[in-house]
């Protein structure tokens, strides 16, 4: 038994002596010595832009039904909204977070020596009940959680009260590599091609990497168009719009007629005058564009620090949790900023990296200190998609796990559970989690066995190990993707056209694909705009 005190400062660099010196950027994040994020804050001046799309209705009607053919993407495109979140390092996902079990599903438990290598005392066990009585297997977010999840507290600390019955998830046993970024994880830009876009930009990331992220993008899957433009901050979200000196001289409305104009004087000119098609395309579409851009963002900030359902009294986040800088302070901004452009539908999906995941070797308080941030960070997310009234998609993974060897912090952040000793692949594993503004998201099968298979997607043996030939993603990053993507177009109705926009996909026939699918639809083709 260890009964240790805090020894260090969680968010201080880690030097674990079984890992070489970290030379790479990658290695830097996982190990905290970088953070990923920054401190700066731009405030704004004007009034909230509380609901983006209302803005389509200020622009004329025949300017409005040109926006599709001069590129201009609105509403996301009228796609789900998805984040991910990039835990650099190797954070535990499986057991002391969400429930993973045998053949059976989540409920089909594991032995007690695999929840004791997954950080769970013999007393803490999925199956038994808490002092107050209630089971440790918790279902109120419809994916089952331990009830003393540090992700489960953390979310619930963010969100309001009852939009977790509208939330539900599924979980994926799958090994990766520990402790790099060449795991090829991130699922951005196949989410892209499913359709996902935004009215400024397509992806967003809170790195300046290809994959926005720590993990790469999968080599199918890389397209240089796609880049994610870095935001992990409120001024990387107002520097995106530029509405230029006209709406300052103007005003917000009286610019965009003016620009409207100009659009029409210069189609009936070019009707004309003999040009190349392109150059007509780019000239009329270039005010169209200043038209757009001028109608919807003239006189609205997009800065998320102005925003009360992000931070205030009735937002995710209190104003000095947000301003108080520290490490909560700056993930909190970045979170904030990147839920702030795709919840509203100016990016299509986005990566949130969070680094300082390779917490062994220490008390098990840094896990759970650290786990808990990266869950209110989570349910920041849900929580705005809720108050925007839109559904959202969030994804959850990391570079390799770790493992328990049974020794118990029991300090107050410790919490009595096993501390994390070593690097452990084999107890990985990824979950995405699905708000639906109408209702929970309906889980494929029949019968609560055959849903209770579609909730994991794959499983762990009774000693807590993937088991590498339950599903093709169990031991293949790649495909851990594809069954990602898979499952966010399914949420769209979309399944069956995921063959051909990924024809090399790996994930067999339509019946093996349907068996990777966790959840019926819950919009038809495109998200209806928000209530009011």
């Amino acid at each position: 038994m260890a009964n240790k005190g805090q020894v260090r400062n969680w968010d201080a660099p880690q030097r674990h002596a079984d890992h070489k010196r970290p030379v790479t950027r990658r290695e830097f994040v996982a190990q905290g010595f970088l953070s990923g994020s920054a401190l700066a804050l731009t405030g704004g001046v004007m009034s909230l832009f509380a609901d983006p799309r209302e803005a389509y209705a200020i622009l004329s009607d025949d300017m409005r039904n040109l926006l599709g053919p001069c590129g201009i993407a609105t509403a996301g495109a009228g796609k789900i909204p998805f984040i991910c979140f990039d835990l650099a390092g190797g954070a535990n996902i499986a057991g002391s977070n969400v429930l993973v079990g045998k053949e059976g599903g989540q409920m089909d438990f594991l032995s007690t020596s695999g929840y004791d290598k997954l950080g769970l005392p013999g007393d803490m066990v999925p199956g038994l009940n808490d002092a107050g009585g209630l089971p440790f297997a918790n279902t109120d977010f419809g994916l089952a959680f331990h009830s003393d999840s540090a992700f489960k507290r953390g979310m619930m600390a963010s969100m309001t009260a009852g939009i977790e019955t509208n939330l539900t998830g599924a979980i994926i046993p799958a090994r990766s590599d520990n402790d790099t970024g060449n795991n090829p994880h991130n699922p951005l830009y196949g989410i892209a091609r499913a359709g996902a876009d935004g009215s400024i930009l397509t992806l967003a990331g809170t790195e300046n990497t290809p994959s926005g992220g720590n993990s790469m993008i999968p080599a199918m899957l890389m397209n240089p168009e796609l880049q994610p433009t870095k935001v992990d901050r409120p001024s990387d979200v107002t520097g995106l719009v530029d509405t230029g000196k006209l709406v300052g001289i103007l005003g917000p409305d009286d610019a965009t007629a003016v620009m409207e104009s100009i659009h029409r004087i210069t189609s009936e000119k070019m009707a004309v005058v003999t040009a190349d098609a392109v150059v007509k395309d780019m000239l009329k579409c270039g005010y169209l564009k200043a038209a757009d851009i001028a109608d919807r963002f003239g006189d609205t900030p997009l800065d998320p620090a102005l925003d009360p359902a992000i931070v205030g009294p009735a937002g995710s986040f209190s104003a000095a949790e947000f301003n108080g800088g520290g490490r909560d302070g700056r993930e909190f901004q970045k979170t904030a900023s990147v839920m702030k452009l795709v919840i509203n539908g100016f990016a299509g999906a986005a990566c949130i990296e969070m680094g300082g995941y390779d917490y062994h070797g220490g008390a098990r308080a840094e896990g759970e200190v650290k786990d808990f941030r990266a869950g209110r960070c989570m349910g920041a997310c849900i929580d705005y998609a809720a108050k925007i009234g839109v559904p959202l998609m969030m994804y959850v993974f990391s570079d390799g796990s770790l493992s328990s060897n049974g020794a118990l912090d029991n300090s107050t952040e410790g919490r009595g559970k096993g501390e994390w000793v070593s690097d452990n692949s084999s107890t990985a594993a990824a979950f995405f989690m699905v708000y639906n503004p109408t209702g929970r998201a309906q889980l494929r099968g029949a019968t609560p066995d055959e849903q209770a298979m579609h909730q994991q997607l794959g499983h762990f043996d009774a000693g807590a190990s993937v088991v590498r030939t339950a599903t093709p993603a169990a031991n293949n990053v790649n495909l851990l993707v594809n069954t990602v993507i898979l499952n966010y177009m399914a949420l769209h109705g979309e399944e069956g056209n995921f063959a051909n926009l990924f024809p090399n996909h790996g994930l067999g026939n339509n019946t093996l694909r349907d068996r990777m699918t966790a959840f019926d639809a819950i919009v038809s083709g495109v998200i209806p705009p928000p209530p009011g």
